[in-house]
């Protein structure tokens, strides 16, 4: 079968459904707090709620360079399948929790089990697919990402429906027998093969990771992707977890309403918006070499407006209009991120790029959740959505200003 011409599909089609799940675990919970504060009491403040969230956050973005070093030395498809029985494990129990301190502690171990999907499941996508269709096979896996998050927000209806217990096992069980079949007909393919007795030796295990690490931070261009990536993700973040109480508050509506009309309008508009980008991302780079650059941009202006809409609008057509702009806007950015390091980063490196891509957007991710968390308390978090886009205007000047890529796809170190 992987020699098949239509296998690198069946691979993003596997991964697409890994990444629902990997969104929808971690989102659904943002739009369960009034179903679960009735019987875990501590919830009741946002404070701690943002704490809940924040968590999950800070150690997935402090794992994020570590499961991408170990993606790029290992076989990612049993560090993918290992991370989705340990997340599915997790959710499953989450449905058994009875404290603040148990939902906590289960929320980190998340963290750390979902850190392990993305480097790898990003860096074995682009390894199958090269030049013409790398984008577009991202945007089609993005798709899941969204599609995960917008069925995240249904988490209050079926929660409400039946009970928020009953909401996490059904899940995590799905998960868990999904594994089965990433066992079954998931293949690895290394653009660089390790060497069996390279594997042997702890020594030059770490001197290939340091090596690793010096070639990226030596790269001015790195740097700057860094930025951008992380950048955008204090809005993006901010949306994934504080968007439904915004439409709540804004619009006076309950959360069961609330959740699935942020969630869904966000996800589905960037989920047309990785589409668009990624087909538009591989034409342009093929007239233009800095094709996926432009294409990122054109997606995080949209995202400018998006926030001032959302920040200061106080009508259902105005609210829903700034989440559309900025659905799509951040779907057009996102699907180029891996692409756009694969101008700059040879394969051997990109899972660990991508790692420490994760750590600093992630990392800015979770600051800015506990922001919006002591800011919903305050009754100031409108405001400070429409702040989040000086940040991103910076790193679109930075992108166009910098950025000056030579390969569509880098092949050397």
């Amino acid at each position: 079968m992987k020699g098949k011409k239509a296998y690198p599909w069946l691979v993003v089609a596997m991964l697409w459904f890994v990444a629902l799940l990997n969104y929808m675990d971690r989102q659904m919970l943002s739009t369960m707090r009034p179903a679960m504060m009735e019987d875990i009491s501590e919830l009741v403040s946002a404070a701690n709620f943002g704490r809940l969230m924040a968590i999950f956050l800070w150690i997935y973005a402090f794992m994020s360079p570590l499961s991408g070093i170990i993606a790029d030395r290992l076989n990612r498809k049993w560090l993918i399948v290992g991370s989705l029985f340990t997340w599915s494990a997790v959710t499953l129990l989450m449905g058994y929790a009875t404290s603040f301190d148990q939902l906590y502690i289960l929320r980190a171990v998340m963290g750390i089990s979902e850190a392990f999907y993305i480097p790898a499941g990003l860096s074995l996508i682009a390894d199958y697919h090269q030049g013409k269709t790398r984008s577009l096979a991202v945007g089609f896996h993005t798709t899941g990402v969204y599609l995960g998050q917008a069925l995240g927000g249904f988490g209050a209806v079926v929660a409400g429906s039946f009970s928020w217990q009953m909401t996490f096992h059904t899940f995590g069980l799905i998960g868990i027998i999904y594994c089965i079949v990433l066992i079954l007909f998931l293949k690895e393919h290394k653009a660089y093969t390790v060497k069996p007795e390279e594997k042997k030796s702890i020594k030059k295990e770490f001197s290939a990771m340091l090596k690793g690490l010096g070639i990226l931070f030596g790269n001015i261009s790195f740097w700057v992707i860094l930025f951008y990536f992380s950048a955008p993700s204090l809005p993006g973040w901010a949306t994934k977890n504080w968007l439904p109480t915004l439409f709540s508050t804004s619009l006076n509506i309950d959360m069961e309403h609330a959740g699935p009309m942020a969630t869904i309008t966000i996800a589905m508009a960037s989920l047309v918006g990785v589409l668009i980008g990624g087909y538009l991302s591989d034409k342009w780079v093929q007239q233009n070499i800095k094709g996926r650059i432009y294409t990122g941009v054109i997606g995080l202006a949209l995202t400018l407006p998006a926030l001032l809409l959302l920040a200061f609008g106080n009508s259902l057509v105005i609210i829903v209009a700034g989440a559309i702009f900025f659905g799509f806007g951040f779907g057009m950015f996102d699907v180029n991120n891996m692409p756009i390091l694969c101008q700059f980063v040879s394969p051997r490196y990109r899972a660990t790029g991508y790692g420490l891509l994760n750590l600093a957007g992630i990392s800015a991710g979770a600051v800015i959740t506990n922001v919006l968390g002591k800011s919903a308390d305050a009754g100031n978090m409108g405001r400070d959505f429409a702040l989040l886009a000086i940040v991103v205007l910076i790193a679109i000047i930075l992108q166009l200003t910098i950025l000056k890529p030579t390969a569509i796809n880098k092949t050397d170190d």
